[in-house]
C-alpha cells in the first residue's frame, strides 16, 4: 500500500487531518496517544507496517486530534475540552463518508474515544483501545498515579530538559527507529502544547462515564507494564470490570520504546483486533437481516420485441416501462434494489402491497404492448451496502421464472401472509426451483 494522501476537515476555522486507505468491510478510525503526526508516521517501517495491516482489516481513517501533528492549534494553551474533540471526530467521519465507525485509540486517546462511544453511540459502532488511560491522579483506585506534586514536577522537566530525551526509549541506541521515533515526537506537538493538553489530562477522570460505554469493547494491556501513562494495565482493568461485556486481552511484545508502551507490541495488537473486526462483522452481517417481501418482474418475449421495432423504438418503450413501475413503486411503498435491462427487482415490507404492484405493473404496461410475469416471496434478506441478498431473493427470482404471461405467482408463503386481505389465489403445484433445495407449492394470484 502506497502512503495515503492527507486531506483536511473542517470544523468551523480548524483544520482536522487525517487519511483513509484500507479495504476492510467495517470503518475503523484510529486515533494515536502520546505522539501523533499521520505524514511521519509512515515513515517508520514498525508503524507503517502496523498500519498498513489495520487497512487489511477494515476502511481505516487515520487522524491527527486537534493540536496533533498536521491538524491545526490556535495557541500553545488553547486546550479543547473532549466534547469540541468528540465533535472533530464526528466531522472527520462526516468528510470520509463514515456513518459507523469502530474507534481504535491508544493511551491517554482513550478518555475521548470513552466519551465518545458514550455521548454518539449511533456513529461508534466498537471501541479497541490500547493501554487506555482511566484517571490521571492518585485517587482511591489509582493510588500509584501521580500526586500535583508529581506532575508539576515533571511539567518543570520537560520545560528545562531536552525534549524527547533519550530516557523515553527502552531500546538500543543504534535502533534504526531510535532517531525517527525522536523526530515523530518532536513534529506532533510543541512543549508548551504537550504542557498545557497535560495539565488538562492531569484533571481528567472517566470513571463516571464507564458504565455508560454500551457498544463492543476491546481493551489490549500490557501485563508487563508499569507506567501509568502510557502501559500499566490497571486503568484497563479497571475499565473492562465496568464497560458492560468489554473484553480485556492481555498483549506482551518487544519493548523497544518507553512511551507508548503498545508500539513495541503491535504483532498481538494487529492479530487481536483483526478477530475483534471479524467477529464483528460477522455479527452484523447475521443481525443485519429483516423480513421482507421481494418482487421480481421481468418482460416476456423482449428480444424479440425489440428485434422487432429496432434499437431506438425499443429503447423508447423500455423508458415508458420504466417510468410506470416506478411510479407504481412509489404508489404502493416499494423499494427499488436493481433494474437489469427490462426488469426490476423491489422489496416491500408487506406482501399485500407487493401483489397489488405486480398486478398493478402487469395491467399498467399491457398499454405499451408488452406482457410482464412477477414473482412474488417473503423471507428474511440480508442488506449489505444498500443492497439485499440471501436465500429470500434467490426464490423470489425462481418463482419469477415460473410465472406465464401476465401472471403474477406467488409462494405459499406470501399466500399464508395474506390471509384475509381479499387477495385469491390458484393453485400451480409442486415446482423444483433452480439452485434452492425442495420443491414449492406455488400460487398464481386471480385478477379480480
Amino acid at each position: 500500500m502506497e502512503r495515503p494522501w492527507t486531506k483536511f476537515a473542517w470544523n468551523g476555522d480548524v483544520a482536522l487531518a487525517y487519511q483513509v486507505f484500507g479495504d476492510g468491510p467495517l470503518d475503523l478510525l484510529y486515533v494515536e496517544g502520546w505522539a501523533s503526526n499521520i505524514d511521519i508516521a509512515w515513515e517508520s517501517p514498525y508503524l507503517g507496517s502496523f498500519l498498513r495491516r489495520l487497512g487489511e482489516a477494515a476502511r481505516v481513517v487515520f487522524m491527527d486530534r486537534r493540536g496533533r501533528g498536521l491538524s491545526d492549534r490556535f495557541s500553545p494553551d488553547a486546550v479543547s475540552p473532549f466534547e469540541i474533540l468528540a465533535d472533530d471526530i464526528l466531522v472527520v467521519l462526516d468528510a470520509a463518508g463514515v456513518e459507523r465507525a469502530v474507534v481504535m485509540a491508544t493511551t491517554e486517546a482513550a478518555p475521548l474515544a470513552f466519551i465518545l462511544a458514550a455521548t454518539h453511540p449511533d456513529r461508534v459502532s466498537a471501541l479497541v483501545l490500547c493501554d487506555p488511560s482511566v484517571s490521571y491522579s492518585a485517587n482511591e483506585d489509582f493510588p500509584d498515579s501521580n500526586t500535583a506534586a508529581d506532575w508539576e514536577a515533571w511539567f518543570e522537566r520537560l520545560r528545562t530538559e531536552d525534549v524527547p530525551r533519550p530516557v523515553w526509549w527502552d531500546g538500543p541506541p543504534d535502533h534504526p527507529e531510535r532517531d525517527w521515533f525522536f523526530r515523530w515526537c518532536r513534529a506532533s506537538e510543541g512543549v508548551g502544547a504537550l504542557i498545557a493538553e497535560f495539565r488538562r489530562f492531569r484533571d481528567t477522570d472517566v470513571r463516571a462515564v464507564l458504565p455508560s460505554v454500551r457498544v463492543p469493547t476491546l481493551l489490549l494491556v500490557d501485563p508487563d507494564g508499569s507506567d501509568h501513562l502510557a502501559g500499566d494495565p490497571a486503568g484497563g482493568r479497571y475499565a473492562a470490570a465496568r464497560i458492560p461485556g468489554a473484553r480485556l486481552v492481555e498483549v506482551r511484545g518487544e519493548h523497544f520504546l518507553a512511551w507508548p508502551h503498545w508500539y513495541g507490541r503491535a504483532d498481538g495488537i494487529v492479530r487481536e483486533t483483526k478477530a475483534f473486526l471479524a467477529e464483528l462483522h460477522e455479527e452484523e452481517t447475521r443481525l443485519d437481516r429483516i423480513l421482507a417481501t421481494v418482487l421480481f418482474t421481468d418482460i416476456v418475449g423482449s428480444t424479440a420485441r425489440a428485434a422487432a421495432l429496432g434499437d431506438r423504438a425499443w429503447r423508447d418503450v423500455l423508458e415508458e416501462h420504466h417510468a410506470i413501475v416506478r411510479a407504481l413503486l412509489t404508489r404502493y411503498r416499494g423499494t427499488e434494489v436493481d433494474t437489469a435491462g427490462d426488469g426490476f427487482m423491489a422489496t416491500f415490507d408487506g406482501p399485500a402491497r407487493a401483489i397489488r404492484c405486480a398486478q398493478s405493473i402487469v395491467e399498467s404496461v399491457e398499454s405499451l404492448g408488452l406482457e410482464v410475469r412477477a414473482g412474488v416471496h417473503t423471507g428474511e434478506v440480508e442488506t449489505i451496502a444498500g443492497k439485499v441478498g440471501g436465500i429470500a431473493v434467490n426464490i423470489a427470482a425462481r418463482v419469477s421464472a415460473e410465472a406465464s404471461p401476465s401472471e403474477v405467482l406467488a409462494s405459499q408463503t406470501v399466500r399464508d401472509l395474506v390471509a384475509g386481505s381479499g387477495i385469491r389465489f390458484e393453485a400451480r403445484g409442486r415446482h423444483a426451483l433452480k439452485g434452492v433445495p425442495d420443491e414449492w407449492v406455488l400460487y398464481a394470484v386471480v385478477q379480480e
